[in-house]
Protein backbone atom coordinates (compact mmCIF):
# COMPACT_ATOMS: atom_id res chain seq x y z
CA UNK A 1 0.00 0.00 0.00
CA UNK A 2 2.46 2.76 1.12
CA UNK A 3 4.43 1.68 -2.33
CA UNK A 4 1.22 2.33 -4.32
CA UNK A 5 1.25 5.93 -2.84
CA UNK A 6 4.76 6.86 -2.15
CA UNK A 7 6.26 5.57 -5.95
CA UNK A 8 4.17 7.72 -8.37
CA UNK A 9 4.44 10.48 -6.17
CA UNK A 10 7.85 10.50 -6.16
CA UNK A 11 8.34 10.18 -9.89
CA UNK A 12 5.51 12.95 -10.06
CA UNK A 13 7.57 15.14 -7.71
CA UNK A 14 11.07 14.13 -9.16
CA UNK A 15 9.34 15.21 -12.72
CA UNK A 16 8.23 18.44 -11.52
CA UNK A 17 11.24 19.30 -9.90
CA UNK A 18 13.82 18.03 -12.38
CA UNK A 19 12.03 17.47 -15.83
CA UNK A 20 14.29 15.46 -18.14
CA UNK A 21 15.59 17.06 -21.47
CA UNK A 22 15.63 13.54 -23.90
CA UNK A 23 14.47 14.57 -27.10
CA UNK A 24 15.98 12.98 -29.83
CA UNK A 25 17.87 10.58 -27.18
CA UNK A 26 15.57 7.63 -27.22
CA UNK A 27 18.55 5.29 -28.43
CA UNK A 28 21.44 6.20 -26.19
CA UNK A 29 18.46 5.91 -23.34
CA UNK A 30 17.50 2.68 -24.75
CA UNK A 31 21.12 1.91 -24.86
CA UNK A 32 22.16 2.34 -21.29
CA UNK A 33 19.19 0.72 -20.28
CA UNK A 34 20.87 -2.83 -21.96
CA UNK A 35 23.89 -1.94 -20.80
CA UNK A 36 22.86 -1.29 -16.98
CA UNK A 37 20.63 -4.77 -17.20
CA UNK A 38 23.62 -6.76 -18.63
CA UNK A 39 25.96 -5.60 -15.81
CA UNK A 40 23.16 -6.28 -13.02
CA UNK A 41 23.20 -9.71 -14.77
CA UNK A 42 26.54 -10.35 -14.88
CA UNK A 43 28.36 -9.07 -11.24
CA UNK A 44 31.89 -9.11 -10.45
CA UNK A 45 32.57 -11.62 -7.62
CA UNK A 46 34.95 -9.97 -4.96
CA UNK A 47 35.73 -12.48 -2.12
CA UNK A 48 32.73 -14.62 -2.66
CA UNK A 49 30.44 -11.52 -3.03
CA UNK A 50 28.85 -9.94 -6.08
CA UNK A 51 29.58 -6.68 -6.91
CA UNK A 52 26.76 -5.03 -9.26
CA UNK A 53 28.49 -2.35 -11.31
CA UNK A 54 24.79 -0.92 -12.28
CA UNK A 55 25.45 2.16 -9.95
CA UNK A 56 28.28 2.95 -12.04
CA UNK A 57 26.31 3.10 -15.15
CA UNK A 58 23.53 4.97 -13.53
CA UNK A 59 26.16 7.62 -12.02
CA UNK A 60 26.49 8.13 -16.15
CA UNK A 61 22.78 8.17 -17.12
CA UNK A 62 22.39 11.08 -14.12
CA UNK A 63 25.17 12.51 -14.95
CA UNK A 64 24.23 12.58 -18.50
CA UNK A 65 19.96 13.26 -18.23
CA UNK A 66 19.71 14.10 -14.71
CA UNK A 67 17.78 12.54 -11.80
CA UNK A 68 14.41 10.99 -13.32
CA UNK A 69 16.14 8.97 -15.95
CA UNK A 70 17.96 7.57 -13.71
CA UNK A 71 15.33 6.46 -11.37
CA UNK A 72 13.28 5.46 -14.03
CA UNK A 73 16.01 2.81 -16.06
CA UNK A 74 17.56 1.90 -11.90
CA UNK A 75 13.75 0.53 -11.64
CA UNK A 76 13.41 -0.82 -14.65
CA UNK A 77 16.71 -2.93 -14.01
CA UNK A 78 16.20 -4.14 -10.78
CA UNK A 79 12.26 -5.32 -11.68
CA UNK A 80 14.51 -7.38 -14.29
CA UNK A 81 16.93 -8.31 -12.11
CA UNK A 82 14.55 -9.63 -9.37
CA UNK A 83 12.37 -11.18 -12.28
CA UNK A 84 15.98 -12.90 -13.26
CA UNK A 85 16.20 -14.14 -9.25
CA UNK A 86 13.68 -16.07 -9.53
CA UNK A 87 11.95 -14.05 -6.35
CA UNK A 88 8.65 -16.76 -5.64
CA UNK A 89 5.32 -15.90 -4.19
CA UNK A 90 6.02 -15.98 -0.81
CA UNK A 91 8.98 -13.15 -1.15
CA UNK A 92 6.46 -10.89 -3.41
CA UNK A 93 7.24 -8.03 -0.83
CA UNK A 94 10.88 -7.54 -2.07
CA UNK A 95 9.71 -6.25 -5.20
CA UNK A 96 7.82 -2.87 -3.84
CA UNK A 97 10.37 -2.65 -0.59
CA UNK A 98 13.89 -2.85 -3.60
CA UNK A 99 11.74 -0.35 -5.53
CA UNK A 100 10.99 2.29 -3.13
CA UNK A 101 15.00 1.89 -2.00
CA UNK A 102 16.06 2.10 -4.96
CA UNK A 103 13.72 5.24 -5.61
CA UNK A 104 14.95 7.00 -2.44
CA UNK A 105 18.64 6.19 -3.04
CA UNK A 106 18.41 8.31 -6.14
CA UNK A 107 15.91 10.99 -5.18
CA UNK A 108 18.21 12.14 -1.80
CA UNK A 109 21.36 11.70 -3.43
CA UNK A 110 20.44 13.30 -6.53
CA UNK A 111 18.91 16.25 -4.49
CA UNK A 112 22.53 16.51 -2.68
CA UNK A 113 24.74 16.84 -5.64
CA UNK A 114 21.94 19.63 -6.70
CA UNK A 115 22.05 21.51 -3.71
CA UNK A 116 25.86 21.12 -3.98
CA UNK A 117 25.40 23.47 -7.65
CA UNK A 118 25.88 20.10 -9.94
CA UNK A 119 24.53 20.25 -13.54
CA UNK A 120 23.55 17.37 -15.72
CA UNK A 121 24.79 17.18 -19.22
CA UNK A 122 27.36 18.27 -20.69
CA UNK A 123 30.44 20.31 -18.16
CA UNK A 124 33.84 20.83 -17.65
CA UNK A 125 35.82 18.57 -15.82
CA UNK A 126 36.82 20.49 -12.83
CA UNK A 127 37.84 19.67 -8.80
CA UNK A 128 34.46 21.30 -8.23
CA UNK A 129 32.71 19.05 -10.29
CA UNK A 130 34.75 16.07 -8.72
CA UNK A 131 33.97 17.16 -5.51
CA UNK A 132 30.04 17.03 -5.92
CA UNK A 133 30.42 13.78 -7.73
CA UNK A 134 31.99 12.10 -4.36
CA UNK A 135 29.44 13.34 -2.22
CA UNK A 136 26.47 11.98 -4.98
CA UNK A 137 27.90 8.71 -3.75
CA UNK A 138 28.82 8.92 -0.58
CA UNK A 139 25.35 10.15 -0.03
CA UNK A 140 24.02 6.82 -2.40
CA UNK A 141 26.54 4.33 -0.56
CA UNK A 142 25.26 5.76 3.23
CA UNK A 143 21.42 5.99 2.08
CA UNK A 144 21.15 2.38 0.65
CA UNK A 145 23.47 1.28 3.85
CA UNK A 146 20.87 2.62 6.20
CA UNK A 147 18.04 1.80 4.26
CA UNK A 148 19.11 -2.20 3.91
CA UNK A 149 19.46 -1.69 8.20
CA UNK A 150 15.93 -0.38 8.51
CA UNK A 151 14.56 -3.51 6.40
CA UNK A 152 16.53 -5.76 8.38
CA UNK A 153 15.84 -4.53 11.66
CA UNK A 154 11.78 -4.12 10.98
CA UNK A 155 10.85 -6.93 8.68
CA UNK A 156 13.67 -9.24 9.42
CA UNK A 157 13.96 -8.87 12.83
CA UNK A 158 17.87 -8.64 12.75
CA UNK A 159 19.35 -5.74 13.86
CA UNK A 160 23.33 -4.30 13.12
CA UNK A 161 25.45 -1.82 14.21
CA UNK A 162 25.21 1.87 12.76
CA UNK A 163 29.03 1.67 11.48
CA UNK A 164 29.39 -2.41 10.53
CA UNK A 165 32.03 -4.58 8.36
CA UNK A 166 28.74 -4.07 5.67
CA UNK A 167 29.03 -0.32 5.61
CA UNK A 168 32.84 -0.64 5.21
CA UNK A 169 32.18 -3.23 2.52
CA UNK A 170 29.95 -0.58 0.62
CA UNK A 171 32.50 1.94 1.06
CA UNK A 172 34.67 -0.17 -0.66
CA UNK A 173 32.77 -1.35 -3.66
CA UNK A 174 31.71 2.11 -4.38
CA UNK A 175 35.46 3.20 -4.71
CA UNK A 176 35.42 0.54 -7.20
CA UNK A 177 32.22 1.25 -8.80
CA UNK A 178 31.71 4.90 -9.40
CA UNK A 179 35.07 5.46 -10.96
CA UNK A 180 33.75 2.97 -13.77
CA UNK A 181 30.50 5.36 -13.91
CA UNK A 182 32.89 8.81 -14.50
CA UNK A 183 34.87 7.37 -16.82
CA UNK A 184 31.63 6.42 -18.84
CA UNK A 185 30.18 9.74 -18.57
CA UNK A 186 33.16 11.49 -19.58
CA UNK A 187 33.84 9.36 -22.65
CA UNK A 188 29.82 9.71 -23.31
CA UNK A 189 30.27 13.30 -23.23
CA UNK A 190 33.15 13.15 -25.97
CA UNK A 191 32.21 10.13 -28.18
CA UNK A 192 28.58 9.82 -27.82
CA UNK A 193 26.82 6.33 -28.05
CA UNK A 194 30.16 4.73 -29.39
CA UNK A 195 31.31 5.26 -25.39
CA UNK A 196 29.12 2.25 -24.13
CA UNK A 197 30.68 -0.20 -26.54
CA UNK A 198 34.08 1.20 -25.39
CA UNK A 199 33.71 0.99 -21.83
CA UNK A 200 30.92 -2.02 -22.26
CA UNK A 201 31.92 -4.47 -24.03
CA UNK A 202 35.55 -4.57 -22.34
CA UNK A 203 33.44 -4.97 -19.20
CA UNK A 204 31.04 -7.96 -20.35
CA UNK A 205 34.01 -9.83 -21.08
CA UNK A 206 35.66 -9.42 -17.98
CA UNK A 207 32.71 -10.24 -16.26
CA UNK A 208 32.13 -13.54 -17.91
CA UNK A 209 35.78 -14.62 -17.35
CA UNK A 210 35.37 -13.64 -13.56
CA UNK A 211 32.06 -15.41 -13.82
CA UNK A 212 33.40 -18.52 -14.97
CA UNK A 213 36.37 -18.52 -12.93
CA UNK A 214 34.59 -18.10 -9.98
CA UNK A 215 32.40 -21.02 -11.00
CA UNK A 216 34.91 -23.15 -11.56
CA UNK A 217 36.98 -22.44 -7.95
CA UNK A 218 33.14 -22.92 -6.67
CA UNK A 219 32.92 -26.28 -8.32
CA UNK A 220 36.73 -27.23 -7.62
CA UNK A 221 35.91 -26.42 -4.03
CA UNK A 222 32.61 -28.37 -3.63
CA UNK A 223 34.77 -31.60 -5.21
CA UNK A 224 37.57 -30.76 -2.59
CA UNK A 225 35.13 -30.77 0.22
CA UNK A 226 33.11 -33.62 -1.10
CA UNK A 227 36.27 -35.84 -1.04
CA UNK A 228 37.14 -34.43 2.52
CA UNK A 229 33.55 -36.08 3.22
CA UNK A 230 33.92 -39.37 1.91
CA UNK A 231 37.53 -39.65 3.89
CA UNK A 232 34.72 -38.62 6.91
CA UNK A 233 32.12 -41.29 5.76
CA UNK A 234 34.70 -44.24 5.59
CA UNK A 235 36.17 -43.51 8.89
CA UNK A 236 32.89 -44.24 10.35
CA UNK A 237 32.43 -47.53 11.55
CA UNK A 238 28.96 -46.86 13.10
CA UNK A 239 25.77 -46.94 10.64
CA UNK A 240 24.12 -44.13 12.79
CA UNK A 241 27.37 -42.05 12.61
CA UNK A 242 27.84 -42.13 9.07
CA UNK A 243 24.08 -40.92 8.57
CA UNK A 244 24.34 -38.56 10.51
CA UNK A 245 27.81 -37.09 9.04
CA UNK A 246 26.09 -37.78 5.18
CA UNK A 247 23.17 -35.58 6.76
CA UNK A 248 25.09 -32.52 8.52
CA UNK A 249 27.65 -32.19 5.94
CA UNK A 250 25.27 -32.45 2.31
CA UNK A 251 22.63 -29.65 4.03
CA UNK A 252 25.80 -27.42 4.95
CA UNK A 253 27.09 -27.92 1.30
CA UNK A 254 23.90 -27.61 -0.47
CA UNK A 255 20.87 -25.03 0.33
CA UNK A 256 17.71 -27.67 0.77
CA UNK A 257 14.17 -26.94 2.64
CA UNK A 258 13.92 -31.28 3.38
CA UNK A 259 16.51 -33.93 2.91
CA UNK A 260 15.20 -37.26 3.48
CA UNK A 261 18.01 -40.89 3.75
CA UNK A 262 15.60 -43.67 2.21
CA UNK A 263 16.21 -47.33 3.72
CA UNK A 264 14.78 -50.13 2.03
CA UNK A 265 13.01 -51.83 5.13
CA UNK A 266 11.84 -55.20 3.63
CA UNK A 267 11.88 -57.76 0.60
CA UNK A 268 8.45 -56.73 -0.37
CA UNK A 269 9.56 -53.57 -1.47
CA UNK A 270 8.72 -51.13 2.07
CA UNK A 271 10.73 -48.55 2.31
CA UNK A 272 12.10 -46.01 5.80
CA UNK A 273 12.70 -42.81 6.32
CA UNK A 274 15.83 -43.25 8.68
CA UNK A 275 17.43 -39.79 8.52
CA UNK A 276 14.97 -36.68 7.67
CA UNK A 277 15.96 -32.79 7.24
CA UNK A 278 13.17 -30.57 7.64
CA UNK A 279 13.51 -26.64 7.58
CA UNK A 280 17.06 -26.46 9.84
CA UNK A 281 15.66 -29.65 12.09
CA UNK A 282 17.61 -32.77 12.07
CA UNK A 283 15.34 -36.15 12.73
CA UNK A 284 16.50 -39.12 13.32
CA UNK A 285 14.71 -42.85 12.86
CA UNK A 286 11.64 -40.39 12.09
CA UNK A 287 9.74 -44.01 11.51
CA UNK A 288 8.07 -43.30 8.09
CA UNK A 289 7.30 -46.64 6.79
CA UNK A 290 5.48 -46.78 3.45
CA UNK A 291 5.10 -48.39 -0.01
CA UNK A 292 7.37 -47.64 -3.09
CA UNK A 293 3.76 -46.88 -4.58
CA UNK A 294 4.48 -44.49 -7.51
CA UNK A 295 6.36 -41.27 -7.71
CA UNK A 296 9.86 -40.21 -7.62
CA UNK A 297 11.20 -43.03 -5.27
CA UNK A 298 9.83 -45.63 -7.66
CA UNK A 299 11.78 -44.39 -10.53
CA UNK A 300 14.88 -43.93 -8.50
CA UNK A 301 14.66 -47.22 -7.19
CA UNK A 302 13.51 -49.14 -11.05
CA UNK A 303 15.95 -47.39 -12.90
CA UNK A 304 19.14 -46.80 -10.76
CA UNK A 305 19.54 -43.31 -11.92
CA UNK A 306 19.54 -40.04 -10.64
CA UNK A 307 16.27 -37.47 -10.71
CA UNK A 308 16.64 -33.59 -11.15
CA UNK A 309 13.28 -31.63 -11.63
CA UNK A 310 13.57 -27.82 -10.96
CA UNK A 311 9.42 -27.13 -10.57
CA UNK A 312 6.51 -29.19 -9.25
CA UNK A 313 5.36 -28.98 -12.49
CA UNK A 314 7.75 -31.22 -13.60
CA UNK A 315 7.01 -33.89 -10.66
CA UNK A 316 3.24 -33.31 -9.95
CA UNK A 317 2.11 -35.83 -12.48
CA UNK A 318 3.70 -38.47 -10.71
CA UNK A 319 1.47 -37.96 -7.51
CA UNK A 320 3.69 -38.41 -5.05
CA UNK A 321 2.65 -38.50 -1.63
CA UNK A 322 5.30 -38.49 -0.18
CA UNK A 323 6.53 -34.97 -1.07
CA UNK A 324 6.27 -32.24 1.82
CA UNK A 325 3.72 -29.25 1.37
CA UNK A 326 4.82 -26.29 -1.06
CA UNK A 327 7.99 -28.64 -2.52
CA UNK A 328 9.13 -27.20 -5.93
CA UNK A 329 12.78 -28.41 -7.04
CA UNK A 330 14.05 -31.38 -6.36
CA UNK A 331 16.89 -34.16 -6.79
CA UNK A 332 16.84 -37.56 -6.22
CA UNK A 333 19.87 -40.03 -6.30
CA UNK A 334 19.64 -43.86 -5.66
CA UNK A 335 22.16 -45.39 -2.50
CA UNK A 336 23.33 -48.70 -4.36
CA UNK A 337 25.36 -52.22 -3.16
CA UNK A 338 26.33 -54.81 -4.81
CA UNK A 339 24.49 -53.61 -7.81
CA UNK A 340 21.09 -53.22 -6.35
CA UNK A 341 19.53 -50.15 -5.42
CA UNK A 342 19.02 -50.41 -1.17
CA UNK A 343 18.05 -46.63 -0.49
CA UNK A 344 17.47 -43.25 -2.03
CA UNK A 345 18.44 -39.36 -1.27
CA UNK A 346 16.33 -36.72 -1.25
CA UNK A 347 16.77 -33.33 -1.45
CA UNK A 348 13.96 -30.64 -1.78
CA UNK A 349 13.72 -27.07 -1.69
CA UNK A 350 10.57 -24.77 -2.07
CA UNK A 351 12.10 -22.89 -4.33
CA UNK A 352 11.97 -23.01 -8.10
CA UNK A 353 15.32 -24.19 -9.81
CA UNK A 354 17.42 -24.05 -6.93
CA UNK A 355 19.54 -27.06 -7.71
CA UNK A 356 22.28 -27.12 -10.25
CA UNK A 357 23.49 -29.57 -12.26
CA UNK A 358 26.94 -29.85 -10.53
CA UNK A 359 25.25 -30.33 -7.59
CA UNK A 360 23.53 -33.37 -8.70
CA UNK A 361 26.79 -34.66 -9.88
CA UNK A 362 28.17 -33.69 -5.83
CA UNK A 363 25.07 -34.96 -4.40
CA UNK A 364 25.55 -38.56 -6.57
CA UNK A 365 29.12 -38.82 -5.67
CA UNK A 366 28.34 -38.33 -2.23
CA UNK A 367 25.52 -41.14 -1.90
CA UNK A 368 28.16 -43.55 -3.50
CA UNK A 369 30.40 -42.62 -0.56
CA UNK A 370 27.60 -43.58 1.65
CA UNK A 371 26.43 -46.53 0.32
CA UNK A 372 30.18 -48.06 0.54
CA UNK A 373 30.86 -46.31 3.83
CA UNK A 374 27.37 -47.72 5.21
CA UNK A 375 28.78 -51.15 3.86
CA UNK A 376 31.78 -51.35 5.83
CA UNK A 377 29.85 -49.76 8.98
CA UNK A 378 27.68 -52.80 8.71
CA UNK A 379 30.48 -55.19 8.51
CA UNK A 380 32.19 -53.91 10.85
CA UNK A 381 29.19 -54.08 13.37
CA UNK A 382 28.72 -57.69 12.15
CA UNK A 383 32.32 -58.81 12.93
CA UNK A 384 32.09 -56.98 15.66
CA UNK A 385 28.76 -58.73 17.10
CA UNK A 386 30.20 -61.94 16.23
CA UNK A 387 33.51 -61.23 17.87
CA UNK A 388 31.58 -59.81 21.49
CA UNK A 389 28.04 -61.93 20.98
CA UNK A 390 27.50 -65.77 22.36
CA UNK A 391 26.29 -67.03 19.31
CA UNK A 392 23.49 -69.43 21.04
CA UNK A 393 22.11 -66.71 23.81
CA UNK A 394 23.16 -63.30 22.07
CA UNK A 395 24.29 -62.63 25.27
CA UNK A 396 28.20 -60.72 25.68
CA UNK A 397 30.52 -63.18 25.60
CA UNK A 398 33.87 -63.69 27.88
CA UNK A 399 35.68 -61.46 25.92
CA UNK A 400 33.49 -58.85 25.90
CA UNK A 401 32.89 -59.03 29.27
CA UNK A 402 36.33 -58.92 30.70
CA UNK A 403 37.18 -55.87 28.43
CA UNK A 404 34.00 -54.15 29.79
CA UNK A 405 34.84 -55.24 33.49
CA UNK A 406 38.71 -53.54 32.73
CA UNK A 407 36.79 -50.77 32.14
CA UNK A 408 34.85 -49.81 34.45
CA UNK A 409 37.62 -51.33 37.25
CA UNK A 410 39.62 -48.52 36.10
CA UNK A 411 37.25 -45.96 36.04
CA UNK A 412 36.63 -46.71 39.33
CA UNK A 413 40.37 -46.48 40.64
CA UNK A 414 40.18 -42.74 38.93
CA UNK A 415 37.58 -41.81 40.93
CA UNK A 416 35.40 -41.67 38.34
CA UNK A 417 32.97 -44.37 39.23
CA UNK A 418 31.95 -45.18 42.87
CA UNK A 419 31.98 -49.17 42.71
CA UNK A 420 31.47 -52.29 41.02
CA UNK A 421 29.32 -55.49 41.80
CA UNK A 422 29.64 -58.92 40.39
CA UNK A 423 26.87 -61.70 39.91
CA UNK A 424 28.28 -64.98 38.82
CA UNK A 425 25.60 -67.17 38.34
CA UNK A 426 25.68 -71.38 37.57
CA UNK A 427 22.54 -73.68 37.05
CA UNK A 428 22.45 -76.32 39.55
CA UNK A 429 23.15 -79.63 38.14
CA UNK A 430 22.75 -78.67 34.62
CA UNK A 431 24.84 -81.86 33.39
CA UNK A 432 21.64 -84.12 34.56
CA UNK A 433 19.18 -81.43 32.34
CA UNK A 434 21.29 -82.56 29.40
CA UNK A 435 21.34 -86.09 30.38
CA UNK A 436 17.84 -86.33 31.17
CA UNK A 437 16.37 -83.89 28.09
CA UNK A 438 19.12 -84.08 25.38
CA UNK A 439 21.48 -81.41 24.81
CA UNK A 440 19.11 -79.56 22.43
CA UNK A 441 17.13 -79.28 25.26
CA UNK A 442 19.73 -77.91 27.47
CA UNK A 443 20.42 -75.22 25.08
CA UNK A 444 17.09 -73.97 25.15
CA UNK A 445 16.80 -73.59 28.85
CA UNK A 446 20.15 -71.40 28.42
CA UNK A 447 18.59 -69.60 25.84
CA UNK A 448 15.53 -68.73 27.95
CA UNK A 449 17.20 -68.30 30.68
CA UNK A 450 19.65 -65.29 28.75
CA UNK A 451 16.43 -63.58 28.14
CA UNK A 452 15.24 -63.78 31.71
CA UNK A 453 18.59 -62.44 32.76
CA UNK A 454 18.43 -59.95 30.23
CA UNK A 455 14.89 -58.70 31.03
CA UNK A 456 15.42 -58.96 34.41
CA UNK A 457 18.75 -56.46 34.67
CA UNK A 458 17.44 -53.89 31.87
CA UNK A 459 19.61 -51.00 32.29
CA UNK A 460 21.35 -51.48 35.45
CA UNK A 461 24.24 -53.70 34.10
CA UNK A 462 25.46 -55.99 31.74
CA UNK A 463 24.78 -59.59 31.36
CA UNK A 464 27.39 -62.14 29.31
CA UNK A 465 28.05 -65.97 29.22
CA UNK A 466 30.71 -66.18 31.25
CA UNK A 467 31.32 -70.13 29.87
CA UNK A 468 29.09 -73.47 29.62
CA UNK A 469 25.92 -72.92 32.08
CA UNK A 470 27.94 -70.08 34.02
CA UNK A 471 26.48 -66.34 33.37
CA UNK A 472 27.85 -63.31 34.66
CA UNK A 473 26.47 -59.97 35.37
CA UNK A 474 28.07 -56.48 35.83
CA UNK A 475 26.91 -53.95 38.14
CA UNK A 476 28.42 -50.35 37.65
CA UNK A 477 27.46 -47.55 40.87
CA UNK A 478 25.75 -51.07 42.62
CA UNK A 479 26.52 -51.46 45.98
CA UNK A 480 26.60 -55.01 48.18
CA UNK A 481 23.17 -54.92 49.56
CA UNK A 482 21.46 -53.47 46.35
CA UNK A 483 23.62 -56.46 44.25
CA UNK A 484 22.41 -58.80 46.87
CA UNK A 485 19.13 -58.08 46.36
CA UNK A 486 19.21 -58.13 42.94
CA UNK A 487 20.88 -61.85 42.84
CA UNK A 488 18.78 -63.05 45.03
CA UNK A 489 15.50 -61.91 42.46
CA UNK A 490 17.36 -63.53 40.03
CA UNK A 491 17.66 -66.82 42.01
CA UNK A 492 13.84 -66.80 43.08
CA UNK A 493 12.97 -66.31 39.45
CA UNK A 494 14.56 -69.04 38.62
CA UNK A 495 13.27 -71.41 40.70
CA UNK A 496 9.43 -70.26 41.12
CA UNK A 497 8.95 -70.24 37.00
CA UNK A 498 9.51 -73.68 35.48
CA UNK A 499 11.36 -73.51 31.50
CA UNK A 500 9.28 -74.69 28.56
CA UNK A 501 10.84 -77.21 26.81
CA UNK A 502 10.39 -78.25 23.01
CA UNK A 503 13.68 -79.84 22.00
CA UNK A 504 13.41 -82.84 24.08
CA UNK A 505 14.70 -86.80 23.55
CA UNK A 506 11.09 -88.09 24.62
CA UNK A 507 7.53 -87.74 22.79
CA UNK A 508 6.82 -84.48 20.83
CA UNK A 509 4.65 -81.33 22.52
CA UNK A 510 6.42 -78.96 25.76
CA UNK A 511 7.47 -79.77 29.04
CA UNK A 512 8.59 -77.87 31.88
CA UNK A 513 11.61 -78.09 33.52
CA UNK A 514 12.46 -77.02 36.78
CA UNK A 515 15.86 -75.47 37.76
CA UNK A 516 17.16 -73.80 40.40
CA UNK A 517 20.77 -71.63 40.00
CA UNK A 518 23.56 -70.53 42.35
CA UNK A 519 24.97 -67.55 42.51
CA UNK A 520 27.78 -65.46 44.16
CA UNK A 521 28.41 -61.79 44.68
CA UNK A 522 31.49 -59.75 44.99
CA UNK A 523 31.85 -55.70 44.94
CA UNK A 524 34.67 -53.23 44.43
CA UNK A 525 36.58 -51.23 46.22
CA UNK A 526 35.78 -53.13 49.47
CA UNK A 527 36.59 -57.29 48.25
CA UNK A 528 38.62 -56.29 45.18
CA UNK A 529 40.73 -53.18 43.73
CA UNK A 530 41.24 -55.24 40.20
CA UNK A 531 39.52 -57.46 37.82
CA UNK A 532 40.68 -61.38 38.21
CA UNK A 533 40.70 -60.53 42.16
CA UNK A 534 36.74 -59.27 41.72
CA UNK A 535 35.98 -62.45 39.69
CA UNK A 536 37.84 -64.87 42.01
CA UNK A 537 35.98 -63.65 44.27
CA UNK A 538 32.87 -64.43 43.57
CA UNK A 539 33.16 -67.57 41.66
CA UNK A 540 34.48 -68.30 44.99
CA UNK A 541 31.06 -66.92 47.04
CA UNK A 542 29.15 -68.88 44.24
CA UNK A 543 30.91 -72.72 44.81
CA UNK A 544 31.49 -72.26 48.93
CA UNK A 545 28.92 -70.45 49.59
CA UNK A 546 26.16 -71.42 47.88
CA UNK A 547 27.28 -75.03 45.71
CA UNK A 548 28.73 -76.08 49.08
CA UNK A 549 25.57 -75.10 51.22
CA UNK A 550 22.97 -76.88 49.30
CA UNK A 551 22.52 -74.87 45.99
CA UNK A 552 19.84 -72.63 45.14
CA UNK A 553 21.59 -70.10 47.01
CA UNK A 554 23.29 -66.60 46.88
CA UNK A 555 26.31 -66.00 48.74
CA UNK A 556 28.31 -63.04 49.05
CA UNK A 557 32.31 -62.86 49.40
CA UNK A 558 33.32 -62.79 52.73
CA UNK A 559 37.44 -61.90 53.68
Amino acid sequence: MSWAVLSPTILWATYQLWPPDIAGQELDILSFLILMSIVAFLPIIVNETPVFFIHGISLAVFLSYGIFMEMILVQAVVIALLIKLRVGIQDLFRYPINSLMFMFVSFISGSAYYLLGGQTGAQAFSPIFIAQVVTYSFVVCAVNHYFLQFVRKFIYKKSQPLLSTDFIWEIFTTSLVFPVGLILYLLYIELGLVALFYVGVPFIILSVILKLYYASQKVNSYLQEASEIGHQLTERLNVGEVLNVFLEKITKMIEVDYAFIIDTEDSQGRLKCIREYRQGERIENSGKSFSIGSGVLRYVYENKKTLQYKKKTQWKHLGDSFMPEGAESLMAVPVIRNQKVVGAVLLISHSKRAFQQYQLILLDLLTAHLGVAIENAKNYEKTRKENERCSLTGLYNYRYFEKQLTYLMNTMNQGRLDRVSLILLDIDHFKLVNDTYGHQAGNEILIELAERLRNFIGNKGTVARYGGEEFVIILPNTGKRQCFSLAEGIRSSIAQKPFMIQQHIFEEGSIPVQITASLGIASAPEDADEPLALIRHADRAMYTGAKKAGRNKVAEYAK
